[in-house]
């Protein structure tokens, strides 16, 4: 057995290899340690650091850098392309050092030759130093034996790594030629899809347009074969009945005229012993939209010009006039007030009163009353209306203006102007023009309020009537009797 001895001392320091040779340390401090439960050693974790804005751009920049620094196939084959150049100039060296060699060997050996045949010749202390020289000679040529072996290794070596990136910098050079027809592939296909797409966009255009061209010339010609039916239309079932509808209209107004001239006889003969009766009398259809004319019947009755007339109407079933105000002259035009009521005019001349009437009560206009229901179901109508009195006093200018008849109100607007506009009230009033005048039929007197009042004209007889009954019926939902002056209980429309 071998014994140990604790003799250190002994020991060569050469022998003893550095700690810092085999120990590498993380940190340049120690750990901290603490002693837990059961005495166990427990390191302190440092907590993590909040790195500053500076040290984080730091970071992100060296983050950045790597990726750029990062190779692509084609460095990579720049880089073996390099290497393979290094791996040449390794070889020639390797030749040099080669030639140098050879150069060594011969040179020793005629160092060696050269001391054997001096050591043959001298004795002595001389032979002693010329055989240590030989000695040292072919520990030269040892070493520079081994020197060479190193060397062929080391040329191995350099020719297996030669070899090896001569093979990669090919295989970087395949992968870069294959990379690059690849891409050519994807572009060459990217430009033929743009080159499709761009086609389909120009084709979906000229459709586009053709297609908007063929639908232009249809509809054209749809037009044109609407007018040309339009024009070579016959009346439809429809416009017959209405054809037929006015032809028995026309009969029917015939037949009331026959009627009404035969009940006129027929007055004329009862009243054969009033010789006041043949003096004046009343033309005109007792029909709403018509006008009632006071005139002379015999060459004896006084001219109307020097006579007082004052008109009235009566109750069907009652002999109570009630006095129209304002209806003081030859020609009244009855309103909706008066249907179904017959008027009365009183001729006063000299003292002497004369009294005439229609034959009959006045009948409602055909078609009236159906037209103002469709009327009540809307907000607010509006009539075409020229004003020819404001205040009393005629008005020079005929522009058009817009009579709107509403729910709630009425207004009268010129154009983006409100001329007036008033809510539904006792004090309003609104009524037929009982003035007289060729166009008594179409013409209203509005009073909005006290002093304000208009004189308005309406394109036709159905719709100053229309206005009027409307007016009055949305007034008579507001709980308000809208009628003329001087009007009191009367029935509203």
């Amino acid at each position: 057995m071998t014994r140990m001895t604790r003799d250190f001392a002994t020991m060569q320091k050469e022998n003893i290899p550095a700690v810092s040779a085999d120990v590498t340390f993380l940190s340049s401090r120690f750990p901290n340690y603490k002693i837990g439960a059961d005495n166990q050693v427990l390191e302190v974790k440092n907590e993590p650091r909040s790195l500053s804005m500076k040290e984080i751009v730091a970071r992100e920049t060296a983050l950045l850098l790597e990726q750029q620094k990062r190779l692509s196939v084609r460095d990579l084959a720049s880089k073996f392309e390099k290497g393979l150049a290094a791996a040449a100039k390794l070889s020639e060296e390797d030749k040099l050092k080669e030639a140098a060699s050879l150069e060594k060997h011969v040179l020793l050996k005629k160092l060696r030759d050269a001391l054997e045949a001096l050591r043959g010749r001298v004795t002595g202390k001389n032979k002693d130093d010329v055989e240590e020289a030989i000695a040292m000679v072919e520990a030269l040529a040892i070493q520079l034996a081994q020197r060479e072996g190193e060397l062929l290794q080391e040329k191995d070596e350099v020719k297996k790594l030669a070899n090896f990136l001569k093979q990669a910098s090919e295989e970087a050079k395949r992968l870069v030629e294959e990379e690059r027809s690849i891409a050519r592939a994807e572009i060459d296909n990217a430009r033929a899809a743009v080159q499709r797409v761009e086609e389909a966009i120009q084709e979906h255009e000229r459709m586009s347009q053709a297609a908007g061209m063929q639908d232009y010339e249809e509809l054209m010609q749809e037009v044109l074969e609407a007018r040309r039916i339009k024009m070579l239309h016959q009346p439809s079932k429809v416009m017959d009945m209405e054809y037929e509808l006015r032809a028995l209209r026309a009969q029917l107004l015939e037949k009331s005229k026959h009627s009404i001239l035969l009940q006129k006889e027929l007055a004329m003969k009862k009243s054969s012993g009033d010789e006041s009766s043949d003096l004046f009398e009343i033309e005109g259809q007792e029909l709403l939209g018509s006008c009632l004319r006071v005139q002379k019947r015999s060459d004896e009755a006084a001219e109307l010009s020097e006579c007082s007339i004052q008109w009235y109407r009566l109750s069907s079933d009652s002999d109570k006039k009630e006095l129209i105000s304002g209806a003081n002259k030859p020609v009244y035009a009855p309103e909706p007030f008066d249907v179904g009521r017959i008027l009365q005019a009183e001729i006063t001349c000299d003292g002497q009163k004369v009294t005439v009437s229609p034959t009959g009560p006045i009948d409602p206009a055909p078609g009236l009353g159906s037209y103002v229901e469709a009327l009540v179901h809307r907000h607010d109508t509006g009539f075409n209306v020229v004003v020819t009195q404001v205040n009393g006093t005629d008005e020079p200018s005929q522009s058009i203006h817009v009579l709107h008849v509403g729910k709630m109100r009425m207004k009268l607007c010129k154009g983006k102007t409100t001329v007036a506009k008033e809510y539904y009230s006792s004090a309003m009033q609104l009524c037929g023009i009982r003035g007289g005048g060729n166009a008594a039929a179409q013409a209203v007197f509005w009073q909005v309020k006290p002093g304000q009042s208009f004189l308005i004209a309406f394109e036709s007889e159905r719709e100053r009537n229309a206005a009027i009954m409307l007016a009055r019926r949305f007034a008579f939902d507001c709980n308000i009797t809208l009628a003329g002056p001087g009007d009191r209980t009367l029935l509203v429309m």
